[in-house]
C-alpha cells in the first residue's frame, strides 16, 4: 500500500516541476520538492477536507510546468499520428485532468524529507535527460525514482517518471493502446472525460 502512495506522490512531484530556463535539470527537481513542501505547510487538513481546493492547489503549480502535449503524444504514440487535431486536444486535456485527480491525494500522506536527489550525471545539452532520485520507505529501503525531462524552447519540463524501473508513460501507453484497439480513440477520450468530469455535459 505504501508503495502505491509513493507512486502517487512522485508523479505529483514530477508534474509540478517548474519550467526553468538555464537551470540544471536536478535544480528543477529540487525546486519542485521545495515548492510542494512550502505549499502544503499548514494546509494538509484543509486540503484533505476539500478536494476542489486540493485540485486547484496542484493545478496552479502543475499546468504551466508539465509538458502535457509531449506526454500525451508519448502515451498515444502511433494513435497520436492518426488522431485529428480535435481528438488530440481533447485527449491532452482529459488525460491531464485524470492524472491530476488520480494522484492528488497521495501528496497529503507523504513526507518530503524521504526524497533524496542524486548528483546529476546526465547531459543537459540533449533534448531529453534523466534526473535520478531515491525515496526512502518506512523500513529504510530506498527505491529509485527517475524523472525524464524534455527541453523545448529552452525550458525543461517533465513528461515521464520511472519508479523502480517502471515508466508511467509506458504503462499508460499499453493501457490506452489495448483500450483503443478494443473500441476506438473516441471512446477512450469519452471515458477519460467522464472520469475527469470534463465531458461536454458536465
Amino acid at each position: 500500500m505504501y508503495r502505491l502512495t509513493i507512486s502517487a506522490v512522485v508523479v505529483c512531484i514530477a508534474l509540478m516541476i517548474p519550467a526553468a530556463r538555464a537551470a540544471a535539470p536536478s535544480d528543477v527537481i529540487q525546486e519542485a520538492v521545495d515548492l510542494l513542501t512550502e505549499g502544503l505547510d499548514g494546509r494538509k487538513e484543509e486540503l484533505t477536507a476539500d478536494k476542489d481546493a486540493l485540485y486547484a492547489f496542484i493545478d496552479g503549480i502543475l499546468l504551466p510546468r508539465f509538458d502535457r502535449r509531449f506526454a500525451a503524444s508519448a502515451v498515444l504514440m502511433k494513435h497520436w499520428r492518426t488522431a485529428t487535431d480535435e481528438q488530440k486536444e481533447r485527449f491532452v486535456e482529459a488525460f491531464y485532468v485524470t492524472l491530476l485527480h488520480r494522484y492528488a491525494e497521495g501528496i497529503l500522506e507523504f513526507d518530503m524529507e524521504r526524497v533524496e536527489i542524486l548528483p546529476y550525471r546526465g547531459n543537459a545539452k540533449k533534448r531529453t535527460t534523466v534526473v535520478k532520485t531515491r525515496v526512502r520507505l518506512d523500513d529504510g529501503t530506498k527505491i529509485p525514482v527517475h524523472y525524464t525531462l524534455v527541453n523545448r524552447e529552452d525550458q525543461w519540463r517533465m513528461f515521464d517518471v520511472k519508479i523502480e524501473g517502471v515508466s508511467y508513460v509506458i504503462n499508460y501507453r499499453k493501457e490506452m493502446d489495448s483500450e483503443i484497439r478494443g473500441s476506438s480513440l473516441d471512446k477512450v477520450i469519452e471515458r477519460l472525460e467522464n472520469d475527469a468530469g470534463t465531458a461536454a455535459d458536465e
